[in-house]
């Protein structure tokens, strides 16, 4: 009664089926609480098993709204196999518009593998990395840049050179996406994110940013839209579009590597920052990044700031005032497959 996750799914049962994960949790307003996580598992016959989810942050909109949609337009008798989503897996954290849950400060992406007697974030984690992610071929964690970062759209993997084939599939899976950039992360095993949980699990895992703000726009729902349907369908669980129409040939996408804290420009101290890049750019070692001003010292002229590595901008710092330790421009180098 206190500890743990509970749910009514029958993950055999065909049709579309809409539920909660119920995780007690004693609050103030209600000592019989429970975080209500809404889950939907569409499934038809024997087949591929795909999970979706968004909402691993709360203020991360593009899957949460295009899970949303999906759930409404999916029709069992058109898949083959199961598509389980959860369009807002943090449901605090969504429900608050905050990256971390308010209920308990948890950070889904940095809580796995959880822990069943823990707090709710930890207990969803639990779950997901021990119950639901062992049941599903593929894991597609949708994210973006949040309130605070502009993100270039990128697809990411993580490197699983314990499970080659695994490892091709992976890949393969990312570059169907049609996303234009694309990485293969090398977090290891013991990764706290939902990559590592999925890895673990010994499901295929793919995730992505795919925008910023803590908005979305025509261009981020278009390419999230896109990249959902390009899954299911090479995953070959739907044999056409769900969310969007046929788009045509899928471009190449771009792999890059973000393995070391120097491609990244850190505050550290309180200031406000203006860029001098924009997303996409390409940039060389020792190019200008942008200006650190300090308006309390208006005695003082704002501290240029320099990329101490070339590479393409793939994401920036939102909010001008900064504090010490907030990461403001991050650049990605080209690598080969």
């Amino acid at each position: 009664m206190h500890s743990g996750l509970v749910h009514s799914l029958d993950f055999d049962r065909d049709g579309k089926t809409l539920a909660h994960l119920s995780i007690p949790f004693s609050i103030d307003r209600s000592p019989y609480f429970q975080v209500k996580v809404p889950i939907c598992q569409v499934r038809n016959g024997e087949g591929p098993s795909v999970l979706l989810m968004a909402g691993n942050h709360g203020d991360e909109y593009e899957g949460e709204l295009s899970l949303a949609r999906l759930i409404r337009k999916l029709d069992a008798a058109r898949i083959k196999g199961r598509i389980t989503i959860l369009p807002m897996a943090n449901t605090p954290a969504v429900m608050a518009a905050k990256r971390c849950s308010p209920l308990d400060g948890g950070n889904l992406n940095r809580a796995f593998p959880g822990d069943l007697a823990g707090t709710p974030t930890g207990r969803l984690a639990h779950f997901l990395e021990k119950e639901l992610f062992p049941r599903h071929d593929i894991v597609f964690d949708l994210h973006s840049g949040g309130t605070s970062m502009e993100h270039l759209p990128t697809a990411l993997v993580e490197r699983n050179a314990d499970h080659p084939a695994r490892h091709q599939r992976a890949v393969a899976l990312m570059q169907a996406l049609g996303m234009p950039y694309g990485f293969i992360a090398d977090n290891g095993a013991a990764s706290p994110t939902s990559m590592g949980a999925a890895r673990r699990a010994g499901a295929i895992g793919i995730s992505g940013e795919f925008g910023g703000g803590g908005t979305a726009t025509i261009d981020s729902m278009a390419i999230t839209a896109r990249a959902i349907d390009n899954l299911l369908i090479a995953a070959d669980v739907t044999g056409e579009p769900v969310l969007a129409s046929p788009s045509g040939p899928v471009d190449e996408t771009r792999l890059l590597s973000l393995s070391r804290h120097s491609q990244g420009i850190y505050a550290t101290r309180r200031g406000w920052f203006e860029p001098a890049t924009r997303l996409g750019d390409r940039v060389t070692a020792g190019q200008l990044a942008g200006w650190y001003h300090d308006l309390e010292r208006l005695d003082l002229p704002e501290e240029a700031l320099h990329f101490a590595e070339a590479g393409i901008v793939i994401s920036r710092r939102l909010h001008t005032m900064c504090e010490a330790g907030d990461c403001l421009l991050q650049v990605a180098e080209p690598v080969q497959a």
